[in-house]
């Protein structure tokens, strides 16, 4: 009875999987925040590629892992056509074609030697215009490697207008803007950190936003659709069902979620305790993602997921 009448429904096209790429490891480097994920070898994301094309889920979020040495100010590895993401990109849709919608992080926080999301002024402050020009150069690399979808995720001013202008100018009118629009500053992200081996010093707070607002989520919304974006995103989901549900009510375009590192975590770990069934916590924290508006969930779980709905 309660299948029969169930007001939402999980679908394996409903998911995206992050997942990480680590440039010079031979073997798959455990993440120890998050218990199940790994940083990948190349050949092992394919491996985690064509497991997602068989469960069904619809698309991959790549981000790329530069060795320690190669990070700079500037973040040349983003925006070096063999930089880790790149090839990335390259190698999964040469394993998966277009059986996958291959995504990739548009960011510069894990390319730079001070982890941020931006290039730094004289001053060590993120530099907005600086930074939406290395975005675009970001923008046309990842297309060219064969990204379907673009991700800017550094929450800079006019990044989408940037990056779609960017797009058009080599003619790629065809790579979508997944934008993050509302990407609050959150305690959840401290897991991800370990991930992409961030260099992080201090906080986000001046470009990400305050998570006592939501009226600025709205006025970010209205401008990254403004600009060109083909989707937005509310990031992190969970702690934010609130404003996950005001932007699905006000836009016409896909409403993506992402349900972040911490969140997965935290499940992970009262799971181990036996603290929770942790079947039960990952699809029902899915569940209220979805209930709350979300077309698309990014979760770490999600092949699992989908394989067990199929």
């Amino acid at each position: 009875m309660r299948r029969m009448v169930a007001e939402t429904r999980l679908h394996p096209a409903d998911f995206i999987l992050p997942a990480f790429v680590r440039e010079g490891v031979s073997e798959p480097v455990p993440i120890a925040a998050m218990p199940g994920v790994v940083q990948h070898t190349r050949d092992s994301l394919k491996k985690a590629a064509q497991e997602a094309v068989q469960a069904g889920i619809s698309g991959i979020m790549l981000f790329g892992v530069p060795e320690e040495g190669k990070k700079d100010a500037l973040g040349t590895p983003g925006t070096d056509p063999d930089g880790i993401l790149q090839v990335a990109i390259r190698d999964v849709r040469a394993e998966v074609g277009d059986d996958l919608l291959v995504m990739s992080d548009l960011c510069l926080d894990e390319t730079v030697d001070h982890g941020h999301c931006g290039v730094l002024d004289a001053e060590g402050r993120v530099d907005n215009d600086a930074t939406l020009e290395r975005y675009a150069e970001m923008a046309q690399v990842q297309a060219d490697a064969g990204a379907h979808v673009v991700g800017p995720s550094g929450m800079m001013d006019g990044q989408i207008g940037v990056i779609r202008d960017a797009l058009d100018q080599i003619g790629r009118e065809d790579v979508a803007i997944l934008a993050y629009t509302a990407k609050y500053s959150s305690a959840f992200y401290g897991p991800f950190r370990e991930a992409v081996a961030s260099s992080l010093q201090g906080d986000r707070k001046t470009y990400q936003q305050d998570p006592a607002n939501w009226r600025e989520s709205l006025r970010e919304l209205a401008l990254d659709l403004e600009e060109g974006a083909d989707m937005v995103m509310v990031k992190p989901a969970g702690p934010y069902l609130d404003i996950l549900a005001r932007v699905a009510d006000a836009v016409d375009v896909p409403v993506a979620a992402y349900q972040i590192s911490g969140e997965y975590s935290m499940i992970e770990a009262a799971a181990e305790k036996g603290w929770v069934d942790r079947d039960r916590a990952i699809f029902e924290t899915l569940t209220g993602i979805k209930r709350a508006g979300a077309r698309n969930i990014l979760t770490y779980w999600a092949t699992e997921v989908a394989q067990k709905l199929r």
